[in-house]
């Protein structure tokens, strides 16, 4: 299948995680590590780890402290925070935290920043929903001068710095991303700052529909600064699930599709109504985009549509959700990593035009190989009558 993407696109996972709630959560908190694992078996090239607080469905309070497990458990793929909620932490501390994985990790670490999501999260810590993007901007602009190796004093009215100063500087560099859903904040930011964008709503009609206008606002917005942004900085996140046929892919996911949206229900004003069985939401989300249940075929197909809504971008994420059980998540992975990874990161291109080639040469390949059967049957009667000949 032809696809519409130039350059090389990477792939990871961006797990909340999200799992039904009921399963044993010391098991559900393994069991990120354990896929961490896998996905690094597999050859995809990125994983983000969530932050939450309270709904019990999102268990991780600390992307940090699995990142540091899951770094001494994999060899080569990256791994982010996805995302911290930097109101809920003071600057200089995330900084300080990252900056340490980035030696732990020997440069494999990546920042991923937020405002947090949950509004029931906020409510602990004293905050107001709508206090939480502005100070996710504070804290933004005193962690990058920090890892910049700049000397900060800077005080807002819910942290101090004075005279703050990194004593490491970080290994190799540490990429950060925003997230960027349908507003222009995460853009703008990326903009301004040359950040990345984690657009976690790209594949949800109002976020699809906004991807050039993202790209736009960032390309403004860096142009305004004197910066630069990269399309292969740009991360587009979406739920999909595949097996061999649609129909196992469908019946795989009656363990946690429906129960999946009916959470989401309970916390984003555009969630969708929720149908009555997994078959008929898995019919919504592939008719209208939003995601896919079915075969890799039609995930390829999701990644060219949005490759030509965006007009490119450098890495496809899944959306880490428990839609079907353990085993049949983990093979959904390897099934996209055995077909569609493949069609996407120009591996496959050398492969099939090697094939090709043989199926194009194939009466000079029977004749050359009838050829030298004959030869060597004439040989062999030369050699045996010399040898028959011979005193």
């Amino acid at each position: 299948m032809a696809t519409t993407q130039q350059r090389p696109l990477k792939f990871g996972v961006f797990i909340p995680p999200q799992n039904v709630v009921g399963l044993n959560p010391t098991l559900a908190i393994r069991r990120v590590l354990e896929l961490a694992e896998h996905l690094d078996r597999l050859g995809f090239d990125e994983v983000w780890f969530g932050e939450h607080h309270s709904g019990g469905s999102e268990l991780v309070a600390s992307p940090e402290l699995l990142i540091a497990a899951a770094a001494e458990r994999t060899t080569h793929i990256r791994l982010g925070t996805g995302v911290i909620s930097l109101p809920y932490h003071h600057p200089f501390q995330v900084a300080e935290r990252m900056v340490q994985l980035t030696h732990q990790t020997r440069g494999r670490v990546m920042l991923g920043a937020g405002p947090g999501q949950l509004p029931t999260d906020a409510k602990m810590f004293g905050m107001e929903a709508t206090a939480l993007r502005p100070r996710m901007e504070e804290s933004l602009e005193v962690i990058l001068r920090l890892l910049a190796g700049e000397t900060v004093t800077a005080k807002s009215d819910w942290f101090s710095l004075q005279d703050a100063v990194l004593q490491l500087s970080p290994f190799g560099g540490l990429e950060v991303s925003v997230v960027g859903t349908v507003s222009p904040s995460g853009p703008k930011l990326a903009g301004r700052y040359g950040l990345g964008l984690l657009s976690l709503a790209a594949t949800d009609p109002t976020g699809h529909d906004q991807l050039p206008v993202h790209w736009q606002i960032m390309a403004e917005e860096a142009a305004r600064a004197g910066r630069t942004v990269d399309r292969d900085r740009w991360r587009l996140m979406g739920p999909m699930h595949i097996a061999e046929t649609t129909e196992q892919a469908i019946r795989n996911c009656a363990y946690g599709l429906r129960w999946q949206y009916e959470y989401l229900s309970h916390i984003t004003p555009s969630a969708i109504e929720v149908p009555a069985t997994a078959g008929e939401l898995a019919d919504v989300l592939n008719r209208t985009g939003r995601g896919v249940i079915g075969t890799p075929d039609m995930a390829a197909a999701q990644i060219d549509r949005l490759v030509e809504r965006s007009g490119g971008f450098g890495t496809y994420l899944f959306q880490g959700a428990d839609f079907a059980s353990w085993h049949d998540t983990l093979r959904s992975y390897e099934l996209f990593a055995e077909e569609v990874i493949p069609r996407f990161n120009g591996h496959l291109g050398p492969v099939m035009n090697s094939y090709q080639h043989v199926l194009d040469e194939t009466e000079a390949n029977r004749s050359s190989t009838a050829a030298a059967r004959a030869a060597a049957q004439e040989q062999w009667k030369r050699e045996r009558e010399a040898a028959r000949t011979t005193p």
